[in-house]
């Protein structure tokens, strides 16, 4: 959004669904709920001639980490965030009535819990006090509202879901609905991201148009509201409370970190306590690779599913291709501050002598009862549409957990939607179910 007095400029990064946002006047620039990667932000204030004031954090996020603390050092910059957080790092705190002015604009702050107990919303107004726009944070998506339980045990506050999403209930309908319908929504998130269940792919909207149109903000009781937010939330991927924690006291400075992993060669002797994430193509890896490893191949959600399959507290090795991809992958591990668990990062087209059966998908559409099918999607998508009847039922994020589960008395057969998991998901089985071949019926799926 531009204005003669201001301007509005909203950054997306497409793996995360993050939305964050610069807000420029006379100069100044106030930056909210920034990424790990502090870069695109500096150069935006390069390019207006402006000076980074300030960052607001609208809560300590799950699923990203935010360089919050990287950018006020480097600029001089103050943090703002909610009393509540329990912030260890220097800020300024930003509750109901607080405000400062950038340029010709206040920015006031609104406790808005319900996705966390410390979630503010802030309210920009213009320099006749009108109120423009709302940075929601993860409180009003549009489409939706945040999710309430992933502050169980985590965080400065802890709160049960339903208490969580009974504050959701108020957030929305005493605050946020109160505001004037032409005030502008700019959440931190959009499709895709696991902070709700259906979010619009949509990247702006406004009180009035998400009043008429959002399902969680439809006229109903608060008894039926905490039940239709804490039904058929999403899985909570492994790495979203240590986010938490980490945001809480301030991410180390990005390039340095991601710099310190180490590059290794191909050939170095690895730890065998360490987990090997092999990146490459499942082309390149079927025809060799290292005994253990998890083909989680590079793509738009790799950051996701790395942080749902290591755990936090997990070494591991990475490898790619080429020299280029290998960068890539460690960015995308740093934006949910996995660069710091990489035990080493390795370039290599041909890598172990281990090898992956290719499947032979005629065989087994002729005879699908000849092997075990193993449906590796998320609970929400096979109460959706189960593919096959007597496929058993295993998330990819609860598989390095529950592969034991799985009868070797005949061949398996692992799927997913659409052939991305399915690699992954057929690595880690064969760890597992070693007497038996393991089939990955990849991109074959849609199919079916």
């Amino acid at each position: 959004m531009e204005n003669t007095a201001f301007k509005i400029y909203q950054f997306e990064d497409k793996g995360l669904a993050h939305y964050s946002y610069a807000v420029l006047s006379e100069g100044e620039i106030v930056l909210i709920d920034p990424a790990r990667n502090p870069q695109p932000y500096y150069e935006y204030a390069t390019l207006h001639d402006a000076r980074i004031v300030a960052v607001i954090e609208t809560h300590p996020h799950a699923d990203f980490v935010s360089s919050h603390l990287e950018i006020a050092s480097s600029k001089e910059a103050l943090i703002y965030a909610s009393k509540l957080l329990g912030a260890t790092y220097p800020h300024e705190s930003f509750d109901d009535g607080d405000f400062f002015q950038v340029g010709k604009v206040t920015l006031h702050a609104i406790n808005t819990p319900g996705h966390s107990p410390d979630s503010i919303t802030i309210v920009l107004k213009d320099e006749n006090q009108k109120e423009v726009a709302a940075f929601t944070g993860d409180t009003l998506f549009i489409g939706d509202v945040g999710r309430p339980d992933l502050r169980e045990s985590v965080g400065n506050l802890t709160a049960k879901r339903d208490e969580l999403a009974r504050q959701m209930y108020r957030s929305t309908r005493e605050k946020l609905m109160k505001l004037p319908d032409d005030v502008l929504v700019y959440p931190s998130h959009g499709a895709g991201s696991l902070c709700g269940k259906g979010l619009s792919s949509a990247n702006v909207s406004t009180i009035g148009a998400e009043k008429l149109s959002n399902s969680a903000l439809q006229e109903m009781t608060e008894e039926a509201f905490v039940e239709f937010l804490t039904a058929d939330q999403p899985f909570v991927p492994k790495y979203f409370g240590y986010d938490v924690e980490l945001n809480k006291q301030g991410a180390p400075d990005y390039n340095p970190s991601v710099n310190a992993v180490p590059r290794l060669e191909a050939d170095h002797a690895l730890d065998s306590n360490a987990l090997v994430i092999d990146a490459r193509p499942q082309t390149s890896f079927r025809k060799g690779h290292l005994t253990g490893a998890i083909n989680l191949m590079d793509g738009l959600k790799f950051e996701t599913w790395l942080g749902s399959i290591v755990g936090p507290d997990e070494k591991y090795y990475l490898i790619a291709e080429t020299e280029d991809a290998l960068e890539k992958l460690i960015a995308k591990a740093a934006k949910i501050g996995y660069e710091l668990n990489i035990a080493g990062g390795i370039v290599a087209k041909e890598l172990g002598e281990e090898t992956s059966p290719e499947t032979d998908v005629n065989a087994f559409t002729q005879n699908p009862d000849a092997f075990t099918i193993v449906d590796i999607r998320n609970t929400g998508e096979v109460k959706t549409r189960q593919i096959f009847p007597n496929a058993i039922s295993i998330p990819l994020p609860e598989l390095r957990e529950r592969a034991h589960e799985i009868p070797a008395d005949k061949p398996v057969l692992v799927h997913c939607a659409g052939g991305y998991r399915s690699a992954a998901g057929a690595s880690i089985i064969r760890q597992a179910v070693q007497d038996q071949p393991v089939y990955d019926l990849g991109e074959a799926i849609t199919k079916f």
